[in-house]
């Protein structure tokens, strides 16, 4: 097949261009746009050669998108609009506008692309936006298949339940037989995908998704300790059980000395450690995982500022035990319940950690002037690299 020209929409930090490297179609990114600065820059960091245009996509003409001459589509919509726990304003919401633009466009373009990769959140499914891809893609002749999965149906020990949709023009067809039901998994005739680099994850896709989440509801029962229920545990036990999915440790980097910080960002684990004030306030609503575990929850733009629901942290003492180092906090003083928990040595996960567990490669990086904070806030915005990978081999095979 020739090389097939590739427009990259909300690029972000470059998920999408990882992605489509990591497939091994010949393609190459003829325009990224994307309106977020500091994603910009980690962007343009680590794709120096490729056309980045920091303006709006509804700012784009029909002249500007038929002159890149395209034939693929890869992107991620702003997903506030569809997220659970926003306000779901979904078409109405301003931020769906751009959206909205092209597929105002798609219909119109003197040449339509070939293929087509929409990422977004769960719940998108459930949209008007949903509905209306999908009643442009038809009336443009395209075939499509849905999708929603997580990085643990590749082995990957980390929960980030997303909603896939590809697309290809017809007369040409799939590898597989595509449904109207969404998919929770890879298709089984699908080929197996190109081991990921650097750290390839079983590619055994299984017959049913697994471990969407680490944060399904609490099951009844007595809480026994950190605000977890009998059922929760048991929950969180099957998970680290399951030996298709590989350790946290292979994803974390090595413990070093502390050392002065550079260009705002410190350096040495002790940096991540969790402040004193968190360990007080927070701890009892925090996902706790250790090195050997098998699962995490998923991280959000959110990670190392807010603490409930925004991402796992790491017990870095594995000698200590959680149920010890809660029991009896409510009948300790202050200083006490410090000094029982800081035997756990709870940190967070550090920016490099995460990427590893969203698949980007070992020379991704940020430039140096990116803030800890920021380095959170983009990599909670972007996607799991080997699954949009996959994904875009099955699209394109």
């Amino acid at each position: 097949m020739e090389q097939l020209r590739v427009l990259e929409l909300y690029s972000g930090i470059g998920g999408m261009h990882y992605a489509l490297k990591e497939s091994r179609v010949a393609a190459e990114v003829t325009a990224a746009i994307d309106v977020n600065t500091t994603a910009n820059e980690v962007y343009r960091h680590n794709f120096p050669e490729t056309p980045l245009w920091a303006k709006t996509i509804e700012g784009l003409t029909l002249d500007h998108f038929n002159r890149l001459d395209f034939d693929m589509i890869l992107m991620s919509p702003p997903c506030q609009p569809f997220t659970r726990i926003g306000l779901q304003g979904d078409v109405s919401d301003p931020r769906t506008k751009s959206f909205l633009y092209i597929l105002d466009i798609l219909p119109r373009l003197a040449k339509r692309p070939r293929f087509l990769l929409l990422e977004n959140v769960k719940g998108f499914e459930t949209s008007s936006a949903r509905d209306a891809l999908v009643k442009t893609l038809k009336d443009c002749g395209y075939s499509y298949q849905e999708f929603l999965l997580s990085p643990t149906c590749l082995g990957i020990p980390n929960s980030r339940l997303r909603y896939f949709l590809i697309a290809r023009a017809l007369p040409g067809s799939f590898s597989f037989l595509t449904t109207t039901e969404i998919l929770e998994a890879f298709p089984d005739s699908a080929d197996p995908a190109p081991d990921p680099a650097p750290d390839p994850a079983p590619s055994r896709a299984p017959g049913h998704a697994r471990g969407l989440s680490s944060s399904d509801e609490a099951g009844e029962g007595r809480v026994l300790y950190k605000m977890e229920t009998a059922r929760d545990l048991e929950r969180k036990r099957g998970q680290d059980a399951d030996e298709s999915v590989r350790r946290i440790q292979e994803y974390l980097e090595e413990e070093e000395e502390e050392e002065e910080e550079e260009g705002g960002v410190g350096r040495g684990m002790g940096q991540y450690l969790l402040p004193q004030k968190t360990l007080l306030r927070y701890t009892l609503l925090m996902d706790i995982v250790r090195p050997t575990c098998r699962r995490s929850v998923c991280f959000t733009k959110g990670y190392g500022h807010y603490v409930e629901g925004t991402g796992s942290v790491l017990q870095s003492c594995t000698d200590a035990k959680v149920e010890t180092a809660f029991a009896d906090l409510d009948t300790l003083t202050d200083e006490q319940k410090l000094q029982q928990l800081s035997r756990l040595r709870l940190r967070y996960f550090s920016p490099r950690e995460i990427a590893n567990l969203m698949g980007f490669p070992s020379d991704f990086s940020f430039p140096e002037k990116t803030t800890l904070k920021q380095r959170y806030r983009v990599l909670g915005n972007s996607l799991n690299v080997h699954v949009v990978g996959r994904l875009i081999a099955l699209m394109v095979g």
